[in-house]
């Protein structure tokens, strides 16, 4: 997917990753991944994702559950496998 370039699109994913305490590439990437699901082809389609995302975060956010605290428990290693890593 070729990155979008529109001023209200990249607005709506600033919006995202500051909400979620991420990177922007992040959260168009978040963004991008609901836009291919969608199979969404315009740029007001394209927006409209990105809205619903924004909301999604917002009403996350307002109802306690913070995603960046599931990341960051997921990313926690456990006592004995601190020092592993998996290789490709």
């Amino acid at each position: 997917m070729y990155p979008i370039n529109d001023r209200d699109y990249l607005k709506i994913c600033s919006e995202i990753a500051s909400l979620m305490s991420i990177s922007l590439s992040a959260a168009k990437k978040k963004v991008e991944i609901q836009i291919a699901k969608k199979g969404s082809k315009t740029i007001l389609e394209k927006k409209a994702v990105a809205a619903k995302v924004l909301e999604f975060c917002k009403n996350e956010k307002n109802s306690g559950v913070d995603s960046v605290e599931i990341f960051n428990e997921l990313m926690e290693s456990l006592g004995t496998d601190d020092n592993f890593m998996v290789e490709d």
